[in-house]
């Protein structure tokens, strides 16, 4: 297994993207999310708890993720911190099967919610740090959006399983091509739905075999004495040096803000169509499946974009398009769509949110693509670890303010759309930032 080709060692680190993105999928935005507020009973209520669980565990990984990016890059390998991450992954995304709607508690629903994103979110730390190492500097941008769009698919697939075979609609009881769930499972109790979590996780064990597999570190030296000690040092040295790196200072916050507010379209746009429009489960996961099509292909386009182009030009424009889109979801209603009333059992708003959720995956896929190759483009290449955990910490520094504030601005409103207003100012503040990124850095 030493010699493993260069070819295979990139095709295990796409099985990251694959096995982790259903977590993204199903959890976070299409399928337990809209379950959540199913059993809630009440989206503007459910909005909320959302918000603020999720803001917890983004304030655990804003503090910690730096920490960690440091301290991998002085000791050495960084696959045994991506098994570690990897059990919590498994097991907050497992114990999700136990949210009976007749027993539900929302703090351990919660609690191990955030467990599971807190292992995917510092995992991903480690394999975005390898990115570097599988190509040259001009073909990482084709790398990084095949990596995403590899991950895509695997949303799609797990995705279109749930829908088909597992969650029951929750007036007919059965799936979305009129069938019981399988294995027995009841619907009345949701099991159906509730397997999402176990799903997740067997997902997640099985198609990260071809990762450890073929992906090999090659700092694999052991942690010297004291690794531990010099790395938050270290990591103290480069954050009070980032004022004299202005363009990956500039970077780091504005991916901070547009980041923030991305996660925010993903991890509110299942609750958000389940309360103002009325969707069911089943009903959110078609709009995701199309979603994630367009993120998918998007996500492919975008590299070699990002190649020919920059990473900086590509990001601009999806911003300007991701704001757009959330201006204008603010502006539907079941009964009006921009401001012009509709009549009763229009199906404009339902399409209009079917547009815009593809829009939302098309330019998400290509920006998530984008931003990790500027990181590289933006950092020390002997201490690209550390690099993406001050990456990691620029997107969870503030990752507990989109929801944050959106569970503040729902609960004062008593207004879903309203809640997700301020989204928007975040964009705005990431694009504002972005003019002082020099496109290969300082």
């Amino acid at each position: 297994m030493a010699d493993t080709s260069l070819r295979k060692r990139i095709w295990g680190w796409f099985f990251f993207d694959w096995a982790s993105q259903p977590y993204n999928t199903l959890l976070l935005t299409f399928i337990f999310g809209p379950y959540v507020k199913d059993v809630m009973g009440d989206g503007t209520s459910a909005q909320a708890a959302w918000g603020f669980g999720i803001a917890a565990a983004g304030i655990v990984i804003a503090i910690l993720a730096p920490i960690l990016g440091a301290i991998a890059d002085t000791g050495g390998n960084r696959l045994r911190f991506i098994w570690g991450f990897s059990a919590l992954y498994v097991l907050g995304s497992s114990m999700l099967w136990f949210t009976d709607p007749v027993d539900f508690n929302l703090y351990s629903t919660l609690f191990f919610f955030a467990i599971g994103l807190i292992g995917m979110e510092f995992a991903t730390i480690f394999t975005n740090s390898m990115l570097p190492d599988l190509g040259p500097r001009e073909e990482i941008g084709r790398i990084s959006g095949n990596g995403w769009a590899f991950g895509y698919l695997g949303g799609l697939i797990t995705l279109v399983i749930m829908l088909t075979l597992l969650a029951e609609n929750k007036t007919t009881g059965t799936t979305l091509i009129g069938i019981d769930p399988l294995f027995g499972l009841n619907a009345e109790a949701r099991e159906g739905t509730r397997a999402v979590g176990p799903l997740t996780a067997l997902w997640y064990v099985i198609f990260m075999v071809p990762f450890f597999l073929w992906v090999r570190d090659p700092r694999q030296h052991p942690a010297p004495k004291g690794a531990v000690r010099k790395a938050l040092h270290q990591l103290w040295k480069t954050i009070t040096s980032l004022p004299n790196h202005p363009s990956r200072f500039a970077y780091l916050g504005s991916s901070m803000f547009y980041r923030d507010a991305l996660n925010g379209m993903y991890t509110f746009g299942g609750i958000y169509a389940a309360g103002v429009l009325g969707w069911s489960v089943v009903d959110v996961g078609v709009f995701g499946i199309l979603a994630i099509i367009s993120g998918a292909v998007f996500a492919m386009i975008g590299g070699h974009l990002d190649d020919h182009f920059g990473p900086k030009p590509v990001i601009t424009t999806c911003v300007w398009i991701l704001m757009g889109v959330g201006i204008g979801i603010i502006m539907i209603r079941p009964d009006s769509l921009f401001g012009i009333a509709l009549p009763a059992g229009s199906n404009l708003p339902n399409i209009a949110f079917y547009i815009f959720g593809a829009t939302i995956g098309a330019a998400g896929g290509v920006i998530q693509s984008a931003s990790r190759t500027m990181m590289v483009r933006q950092a020390d290449p002997e201490r690209m670890t550390e690099a993406f955990g001050l990456y990691a910490l620029s997107g969870k520094a503030t990752s507990f303010l989109a929801p944050l504030s959106i569970g503040i601005v729902t609960t004062l409103t008593g207004s879903q759309s309203l809640g997700i207003t301020p989204l928007i100012g975040l964009f705005v503040i990431g694009l504002v930032l972005l003019r002082w990124v020099q496109p290969d850095g300082d």
